[in-house]
């Protein structure tokens, strides 16, 4: 059951900020010469007396912005990724989490599925680095239609925000608007055996998962866990108690990003089984999107086989055997 694929979550990105442009005269953006790739081109040209072409400069860029924000402004800093969290982390730390100032990090060309530009543009580490940062809000939309929803709740949200958006086309997992709030998870499909929780690209191998699960007799759960911090705990406190087991998927080191927060929150809350689904301490290759997702396990399938492997887990515990 593979889901049609819609636009890329940055030209969605780009759409949505135009859109607020027109609503928002306090909202700036600021780019580091990439605004074609990160489509904030468009609000370029809609609004060129509030857009910033910071040059490759990222930790000026994000300092621009802290000072920006503490005059009243409401900008967003647009680069890829991997770039604004490496080269701007220490003025991400000191001018943006520490002031808390309002300024909006969005990180594209996120995760391995970047493709063929290589290692040194995949960031893998993004979200593990934001959501350290005292303060951030870190979401990681599924599709356009969620990066959407998210783009404009940050806008409205006082304090720093980090969104992290792609560069390929993103399946579509909602074909209409839906009320997206900052610190819940989208329950997608119901479930009695076992619990997925996915974000951004992996929420569609997550259903994927669970309807091929559903011809085992295993009736999965998928959690759409766009707001990676903070957490939906009462969400995840429901699924470990009422599923007994979960499975977390997500393209990103399995060190820090969501398969971390989701194992601290459950191991203080409800202690179940839980299996991971991410980039095993490694660095990706160059090559396809669709083969690089393969290669490094981030497929349906591997959602799948976990899940087997968190309900024999289950099984085991309540039986008293070491699970």
């Amino acid at each position: 059951m593979a889901l049609a694929l819609g636009p890329a979550t940055r030209e969605a990105y780009g759409e949505t900020l135009v859109e607020l442009g027109h609503e928002m005269p306090e909202l700036v953006v600021l780019d580091a010469d990439l605004a074609k790739s990160t489509y904030t081109k468009r609000f370029a040209e809609a609004f060129p007396e509030r857009f910033f072409d910071m040059g490759i400069q990222e930790a000026n860029m994000v300092g621009v912005a802290a000072g920006l924000a503490l005059s009243g402004k409401v900008p967003f800093v647009s680069s890829f990724a991997t770039f604004v969290m490496s080269k701007a982390f220490d003025p991400m730390r000191l001018a943006v989490a520490y002031s808390g100032a309002n300024v909006k990090i969005v990180g594209s060309h996120g995760g391995i599925s970047i493709g063929e530009d290589g290692v040194s543009q995949m960031s893998i580490e993004d979200v593990a680095l934001a959501q350290a940062l005292p303060g951030f809000t870190v979401l990681v939309p599924a599709d356009a239609e969620e990066t959407r929803q998210a783009v404009r709740a940050a806008a409205r949200h006082p304090g720093p925000v980090f969104i992290r958006v792609g560069r390929p086309k993103a399946p579509v997992v909602y074909e209409r608007p839906f009320p997206f709030r900052i610190g819940r998870a989208q329950l997608l499909r119901e479930g009695r055996d076992i619990t997925l929780v996915a974000d951004g690209l992996m929420v569609a191998a997550a259903l994927e998962a669970a309807e091929a699960l559903s011809r085992e007799g295993i009736s999965a759960r998928v959690l759409d866990m766009a707001s990676v911090k903070p957490l939906d705990r009462e969400a995840l406190r429901a699924a470990a108690r009422e599923t007994g087991a979960l499975v977390v998927a997500e393209e990103h080191q399995i060190f820090g990003g969501l398969g971390s927060s989701v194992a601290v929150a459950v191991a203080e809350m409800e202690p179940v089984p839980v299996e991971f689904v991410a980039i095993r301490d490694t660095f990706a290759e160059s090559g396809r999107p669709e083969e690089l997702l393969r290669k490094y396990g981030l497929t349906a399938d591997a959602i799948a086989e976990a899940a087997r492997r968190a309900v024999t887990r289950k099984q085991l515990a309540r039986r008293g055997s070491p699970a």
